[in-house]
């Protein structure tokens, strides 16, 4: 198989790939297409169907696994296939693990390490608080080592909130060595908590879209929610630090027109910020180096990082 992070601009496509989104639409000419979205382990691959009503385009649907054959060009930067015969795929042409993007680590290691972090808090109700996620949930644990951290920006693959947030608990417990003023409890406990919205935000794979909570709630709001469902049975949680616990979760975006409902007030709040927005974009220009192409040393430019990308000299 030849999987998406492979294709350049030129690439003929002659392979089985999972229909991630599929839409019909109509040129400025008046002129029918389809426009659909290709996945594999690697990525995602913009693609249109120019004639659909051509003998060579079966019926298929979003989430069918397709043969799909034609061709690949650049536009407006990205790469985009042009696709000339489209079926649907039999069980035996291909293996479904290929087509979910996962992450590099070991998921039970990783989760072994965030145990690791969480046994080492002190407070008896914040460890409480932890182990009535990490430990005692099973569903919940099952879930979160299997979901995304996001549906396109970072991690988004299997395993991605959990390594994520590894990485973010990571950097609050270097933070708080370094800055004695930060009470590393709780901010190791709003680390590991800070994100655990999104198990109900995004869909299991291989959809990971979002659901109707996560369009009208948000995961910060959902989180917030479950660590008060949770608190309310540990019996004389003090309402001051559940008040700062969920106060790190709803600041943890830093900024309003980041989506964060609140602005740090605390310093635990502003490194958990700090700490989230370090991990989230440095995996993001991992992820834009690792997709370019490898002789490529000017990217070109990028939305997110709104600069044009250069890969470093040897």
């Amino acid at each position: 198989m030849r999987f998406i992070s492979e294709l350049r601009d030129g690439s003929r496509i002659q392979d089985v790939y999972l229909v991630k989104h599929k839409q019909s639409a109509v040129t400025k000419n008046g002129k029918n297409y389809e426009s659909i979205i290709l996945q594999d382990k690697t990525g995602l691959l913009d693609a249109k169907i120019w004639d659909p009503t051509s003998d060579a385009i079966c019926e298929f649907e979003a989430l069918d696994y397709v043969y799909a054959a034609g061709s690949v060009s650049m536009f407006n930067g990205s790469l985009q296939a042009s696709l000339k015969q489209v079926r649907k795929a039999d069980p035996g042409e291909y293996i479904p693990a290929d087509y979910l993007p996962m992450t590099k680590k070991n998921r039970k290691v990783m989760l072994q390490e965030l145990l690791k972090l969480a046994s080492s808090v002190q407070n008896p109700y914040l460890s409480q608080l932890l182990k009535s996620f990490f430990s005692e949930d099973k569903d919940f644990v099952l879930a979160f080592a299997a979901h995304s951290a996001a549906k396109t920006v970072h991690h988004s693959f299997v395993g991605g909130l959990l390594e994520h947030t590894l990485s973010v608990t990571k950097l609050c417990d270097y933070l708080a060595s370094c800055y004695p003023a930060i009470n590393r409890d709780l901010l190791i406990t709003a680390a590991m908590l800070h994100d655990i919205g999104k198990v109900t935000e995004l869909s299991d794979f291989p959809v990971n879209e979002y659901t109707d909570d996560g369009q009208l709630l948000g995961h910060i709001m959902i989180g917030a929610e479950m660590i008060h469902d949770h608190i309310a049975r540990i019996p004389n949680f003090p309402k001051k630090l559940e008040t700062e616990i969920k106060h790190c979760i709803l600041a943890h975006h830093g900024e309003y027109e980041y989506g964060s409902p609140k602005k740090p007030a605390i310093i635990e709040a502003l490194a958990l910020n700090l700490a989230d927005n370090t991990d989230a974009k440095l995996e993001t220009m991992t992820e834009v180096l690792e997709s370019a192409a490898p002789d490529a040393e000017w990217i070109g430019f990028n939305r997110f990082f709104d600069s044009n990308l250069r890969r470093t000299g040897e």
